[in-house]
């Protein structure tokens, strides 16, 4: 399996992440902003009524001062000291409007807001004061509130923002290093290295999941690729029998070392007929698939071509000594003869070719599960020598041939063209087979209509 470096985060991670810290840089500064506009106003409303709470402490402080003799005789002093505290300054004016007592500077005192305030004494208004603010005492709380609030903000915000980048690169990570891993071996393979997986990763679910897939389709297509490689070693060694033979008769005859008699040429023959044989499998295997396969079907007894294919491979069987039982009921399916025909043969011919001499084969034909059903079957079962369990599930894939096979003559695409037939007619192909105890094909088609 290649070995792949650990990079970082890639181009990807890396927009990503900048992608990551702009939302969050958005979102801090959308909050801010609406906190900034919220608390300034709170702020601002609350400065506002301690300035009124303020003035009319000192008006009602005036008034107490004022008492029965008036403003000539009010002691003032202890107030203005508390305005003067808070760092404001103030104005007592009687109802005249004329000036009782002042702040020193109130005159040039730093413009801000004003707060002005009745005095009333008795339930009548003896005067009135007035109350500058500037930005000492209250205003200087909240100008230093305002200050440090900022610098919260921005502590906050660069806070915010690298664990946003903390996050968005480890997020980045976890989504970009798997898919990466992913390309390269992707990349690998095009490139010929057919040992290249992504191995298994770390991250998301999907991409896990992802990962897993990719490695067993690599698995499948150096699988694939080995089997045919077998295969094609198979049927180059197959054809090299033949040819050999085709070649030495003919040159023999050439030389004149053999004489040209009808024998001679009946042997040849059947050199040729069995390339022809295994040139008709090759190219049925090419165009096995359903849509491709041209196919007239009608209706038919299936028992009949089951004895058609097991007459035509008598002398096979009786030159292995394999008994072949018939034990075929009459039923009437969907089918084209012609392709049913070779199916069958093509069944009796993998039966006959593993079973040892004194076996037998049985072929049967009936509706499916022994009932009027909507189904027929065609059984082929020998006592053969059996499949492993491993093989089992790929006898029917193209180009795939078991190791106990390799001895037995023939190309090893039969059952491959057997299933992409018998599916193109609606059909389904089983097997079944345990090893040392023979294998049972059974293949069932669809009644005709008016069975």
């Amino acid at each position: 399996m290649a070995k792949w470096e650990r990079p970082w985060i890639g181009r990807t991670g890396l927009r990503l992440a900048v992608t990551f810290i702009a939302v969050a840089f958005v979102a801090i500064g959308t909050v801010l902003g609406i906190a900034a506009a919220t608390i300034a106003s709170d702020v601002h409303e609350l400065v506002g009524a301690q300035g009124t709470d303020l003035t009319r402490a000192l008006a009602l402080a005036s008034a107490a001062a004022y008492g029965h003799g008036g403003w000539a005789d009010a002691r003032l002093t202890p107030v203005f000291d508390l305005v003067e505290q808070e760092g404001s300054a103030s104005q007592v004016r009687d109802s005249a409007g004329r000036v009782v007592r002042t702040s020193p500077g109130f005159a040039k005192f730093p413009a801000g807001p004003v707060r002005h305030q009745p005095v009333i004494v008795a339930g009548k208004t003896v005067g009135s004061v007035t109350v500058k603010f500037d930005d000492r005492g209250l205003g200087a709380a909240i100008e230093h509130y305002e200050t440090l609030r900022w610098h919260v903000r921005i502590a906050a915000a660069i806070a915010a923002l690298l664990v946003t980048l903390v996050i968005s690169v480890l997020v980045s990570r976890r989504l970009t290093v798997p898919a990466g891993r992913l390309i390269r071996a992707a990349r690998a393979m095009a490139a010929g290295d057919s040992s290249a997986r992504a191995g298994k990763v770390r991250g998301v679910e999907e991409l896990r999941e992802l990962s897993t897939t990719f490695d067993e389709m690599a698995d499948a297509l150096t699988d694939e690729a080995r089997v045919r490689r077998d295969m094609v070693a198979d049927i180059a060694h197959e054809l090299r029998a033949p040819i050999a033979v085709l070649q030495a008769g003919h040159e023999a005859m050439l030389d004149g070392l053999v004489e040209f008699t009808p024998e001679n040429l009946a042997s040849m023959n059947d050199e040729v007929l069995r390339l022809a044989q295994m040139a008709g499998d090759l190219q049925v295997l090419a165009s096995a698939e359903p849509a491709a396969l041209p196919f007239r079907l009608r209706q038919h007894d299936l028992a009949a071509i089951a004895a058609d294919a097991a007459d035509s491979l008598a002398g096979s069987f009786a030159a292995a000594d394999v008994h072949l039982v018939r034990q075929l009921s009459p039923v009437q399916v969907m089918c084209d003869p012609r392709r049913m025909h070779e199916v069958a043969v093509n069944l009796l011919g993998n039966a006959v070719k593993f079973t040892r001499p004194g076996g037998s084969v049985v072929i049967e034909t009936a509706p499916a599960d022994g009932g009027p059903g909507q189904l027929a079957m065609l059984r082929v079962r020998d006592t053969g020598i059996g499949i492993p369990p491993d093989e089992l599930p790929h006898v029917s894939e193209r180009y795939f041939r078991g190791h106990r096979a390799s001895a037995v003559p023939g190309s090893g695409i039969g059952l491959a063209i057997v299933d992409q037939v018998v599916r193109a007619q609606h059909g389904d192909l089983d097997i079944a087979s345990q090893p040392g105890q023979g294998t049972q094909v059974t293949i069932t088609l669809p009644l005709a209509a008016d069975s």
